[in-house]
């Protein structure tokens, strides 16, 4: 089954997602900054949303391993 299709998998990628863009924000800000608009400004977007709301985005993170850790 695709990730897309199962919706717990689908919130997996999109947290994922945003953790990856903003780890890449912290150590290379130039590769996601120059990114603003178009398709690639998804990736800036997220960088963004990992920063602001960081303390609920590792909440998340911490709830999705717990979660998977139980029903593996």
């Amino acid at each position: 089954m695709s990730a897309l299709f199962h919706f717990q998998s689908l919130l997996l990628v999109i947290l994922l997602l945003i953790c990856t863009c903003t780890y890449i924000r912290g150590q290379f800000p130039s590769i996601i900054d120059r990114n603003k608009t178009g398709v690639l400004g998804l990736f800036w977007k997220a960088a963004r949303v990992g920063e602001r709301l960081s303390p609920y985005v590792s909440l998340c993170c911490i709830v999705m391993a717990v979660r998977y850790m139980l029903y593996a």
